[in-house]
C-alpha cells in the first residue's frame, strides 16, 4: 500500500502505526530532550544578555549625550570668581539648557568611593565642576571651548564623547554577541538533533526495509521520525526555558549600585520573547530530522 506525502496536519495528528518505527525511549531520546532543554536553558540567558546590553547602550546614549562638565582648575583664591565666569558664558550659550556648580557635598560624595566619606575639599587641589545639561539642539563644543579658553583660562570642557562612545560601542558589541549565540545555540541544537535522528535511523534498518517491502513510501517513513524528534525537542526546550525564566526571576533585581550585572533580566514585553524558543527548537528539529531522514533513507536503499 503507497501512503502520501507527509504534512504539517499529519505531523501534529501523528500516525500509531509509524510512530512504532521510532523508539519511544532510549539514547537517541534523552539525548534530544536533555540537548533541547539544556540549549534552551542557555538561550533564555543569551536573550537576557543582549537585551540588557540593547538596554544599556541605549541608557548610556542617551544619558551622556546631552550632558556635558566645565572643570574649573584654577588656584583656591581664583576658582569662584572663574566659576561665576564660567557660568556666566554658559548661560548665554546656544544649545545650554541649565548649568550648575557642584557644591562641596555633591562633589564630596563622587569621591567617596575612592577617598573615603570624610575626605576635606580644601585639603585636596579638587577642582570645581559645573554640571552642564543641553536641550534637544545640542551645543557647539568647539566654540564654546575657545570662549572659554578666551574669558577663563581654568575653564576645561568634557563634552562626555570619549567616555560615552567607547561604553556604546561596547554594550553594542555585546548585544551582538548575545544574539550571535542564540544563533550558535540553535546551529548546536540542529546538529545533535541530526546526530540523534541518524543514530535511530541506522538502528531501525530492518524495520525500515520491512516497511517498504509492504509499500511504505520513504516520505511515510521519514514522517515518522520528524514528528517523533520534533515534538521532543520542542518538549525539552519548553522544560528549559521555564527553568531558564525561573533562574532570571532569581537574579538580583536591577539597581543603580549594581550596575550592569543586576539588571539581566527582562523589562516589559521583552518577557514574551523566549516563550517564542520553544517553537524555534521544534522548527530547528523539524528541518534538521527531515534532511537527515532523507539523506539516511538514501543511504539505506
Amino acid at each position: 500500500m503507497k501512503l502520501g506525502r507527509p504534512n504539517l496536519r499529519a505531523l501534529a495528528s501523528g500516525d500509531r502505526q509509524a510512530d512504532r518505527v521510532v523508539p519511544p525511549s532510549g539514547f537517541t531520546a534523552q539525548l534530544t530532550l536533555f540537548a533541547a532543554g539544556a540549549m534552551a536553558f542557555l538561550a533564555v540567558f543569551a536573550l537576557a544578555l543582549s537585551l540588557a546590553a540593547g538596554r544599556l547602550a541605549d541608557r548610556w546614549g542617551s544619558e551622556l549625550a546631552r550632558t556635558a562638565t566645565v572643570r574649573i582648575v584654577a588656584p583656591l583664591d581664583q576658582r569662584a570668581a572663574q566659576t561665576d565666569a564660567a557660568l556666566r558664558i554658559l548661560e548665554t550659550t546656544k544649545g545650554v539648557e541649565t548649568a550648575r556648580a557642584l557644591t562641596d557635598a555633591e562633589q564630596q560624595a563622587l569621591l567617596a568611593p575612592w577617598f573615603g566619606p570624610d575626605l576635606a575639599l580644601d585639603a585636596l587641589p579638587v577642582p570645581r565642576l559645573i554640571e552642564v545639561i543641553e536641550d534637544s539642539g545640542g551645543m557647539d563644543a568647539a566654540g564654546l571651548r575657545l570662549r572659554l579658553a578666551a574669558e577663563v583660562p581654568g575653564a576645561v570642557l568634557d563634552d562626555h564623547g570619549r567616555w560615552r562612545e567607547p561604553l556604546v560601542r561596547a554594550a553594542t558589541r555585546l548585544r551582538l554577541i548575545g544574539w550571535v549565540s542564540i544563533g550558535l545555540i540553535a546551529a548546536a541544537v540542529a546538529a545533535m538533533i541530526t546526530l540523534a535522528a541518524q543514530a535511530a535511523l541506522a538502528a531501525n534498518a530492518q524495520v525500515i526495509a520491512v516497511l517498504r517491502l509492504v509499500g511504505a513510501t520513504d516520505d511515510y517513513i521519514a514522517q515518522a521520525f520528524v514528528r517523533r524528534f520534533t515534538l521532543r525537542a520542542l518538549s525539552g526546550a519548553a522544560v528549559g526555558t521555564v527553568v531558564g525564566l525561573v533562574a532570571v526571576l532569581l537574579l538580583p533585581a536591577a539597581s543603580e549600585t549594581g550596575g550592569f550585572l543586576t539588571g539581566l533580566g527582562f523589562r516589559g514585553l521583552h518577557w514574551l520573547l523566549p516563550f517564542l524558543i520553544p517553537p524555534l527548537a521544534g522548527a530547528v528539529a523539524f528541518v534538521a530530522t527531515r534532511a537527515a531522514a532523507r539523506r539516511t533513507l538514501g543511504g539505506l536503499s
